[in-house]
């Protein structure tokens, strides 16, 4: 097998943590670089003590010609705006990128202006950039793996944590007919890593301990992703309902979606759409009826669980929970398994373990 030389930029923040986690424990990728613009010189076992033993890589600036220099495919775990900067270049320098941030997941630039308050300056990427989601576009991030080995630097977006957990949800239902209607609501509910490793008034301990909150009301940022993934599920124009929610948890997302049932659909019928849907994926699991999933069980793992239900009181709904870690097939783990199928390697590489028991 040939060893891919990897790295990350954003290295100190969580996904950036666990995707260095991730790639020192693969057998197809090495962790050649790491980086950081606050922690550059310095040790990533002196940031992370969890790697002591592990790696005795040093942070480095986050400099493109640095990173091609030996590195054939890069991580970006960095906030919105910062790919916009780092992406081309590192793709005129030959290196493939993999880019966790929002900054090429929405296919018109106008939205992403409106929603992230900031011009979009690399806007011919966009239609280059392939979305991340293996379960809805494994041939694309295959397509990407033929153009890779013929030589040419790719780029793929990877999704947000809310979108990920919200699409794995709703997918079924949309493609299969038994929803219908133009609209799904999404109620979600988020670990506190999800908001990132700077401490906020917010995540802070004291104000998230013992508490749920909702945030981001009818304005949180991963509403258009969902929009626009979930139309191209569905073959027309979807809007979401989006409520995101904080919970006292580490890490873990659970997502519950509702949307319309066509007339005449049956509890037996959205089961069996779910697990024809889910078959053949390695990495998410439907349960069986009459159970729904708890982010415990795949917390810490690149796994995904699918819970079904069908409401009948006055107005039939569809009722379906996703819980995913979000730091795992939220982030890091699902990064990892877009870059597997990229590189050409088994999609479930390095993140095929089931999550931790206790």
């Amino acid at each position: 097998m040939d060893v891919a030389s990897v790295c990350v930029v954003g290295a100190c923040g969580f996904a950036g943590m666990e995707l260095c986690r991730l790639v020192l424990g693969h057998p197809g990728m090495e962790l050649r670089m790491a980086t950081d613009r606050k922690a550059a010189g310095t040790r990533l076992a002196d940031v992370h003590p969890a790697f002591e033993g592990a790696t005795d890589i040093v942070l480095s600036q986050p400099d493109p010609e640095l990173i091609a220099g030996s590195c054939a495919l890069a991580f970006l775990a960095v906030p919105h705006t910062a790919s916009l900067s780092l992406t081309p270049r590192l793709l005129e320098l030959g290196v493939s990128v993999v880019d966790l941030s929002a900054d090429f997941r929405l296919r018109d630039p106008a939205t992403y202006e409106a929603w992230y308050g900031t011009p979009h300056t690399s806007t011919d990427l966009l239609h280059e950039a392939v979305y991340g989601l293996p379960e809805l576009n494994r041939a694309g991030l295959q397509g990407l793996a033929a153009r890779r080995a013929d030589g040419e630097p790719v780029l793929v977006a990877a999704p947000g944590c809310y979108p990920t957990a919200t699409a794995l949800a709703a997918m079924p239902a949309l493609e299969s007919g038994i929803a219908t209607g133009d609209l799904v609501i999404s109620d979600a509910i988020s670990g506190v890593s999800g908001a990132g490793r700077a401490a906020t008034e917010r995540t802070h301990f004291c104000h998230a301990n013992e508490s749920v909150e909702a945030y981001g009301v009818a304005k949180h940022r991963h509403t258009p992703e969902m929009e626009q993934t979930l139309s191209d599920v569905a073959g027309r124009p979807m809007g979401v309902v989006f409520t995101p929610h904080l919970a006292p948890l580490t890490r873990g997302l659970l997502a519950t979606v509702y949307l319309e049932a066509a007339e005449g659909v049956r509890p037996q019928d959205v089961q069996a759409a779910y697990e024809r849907r889910y078959a053949n994926e390695p990495l998410v699991s439907v349960l069986t009826a009459g159970h729904m999933p708890a982010t415990a069980s795949v917390a810490g793992s690149g796994r995904a669980q699918v819970g079904v239900a069908l409401s009948v009181r006055r107005r039939p709904m569809i009722v379906a929970s996703c819980a995913i870690d979000n730091l795992g097939k939220g982030a890091a783990a699902q990064a990892v398994q877009c870059a597997n199928l990229v590189l050409g390697l088994p999609e479930t590489e390095g993140i095929r373990a089931p999550a931790p028991l206790i």
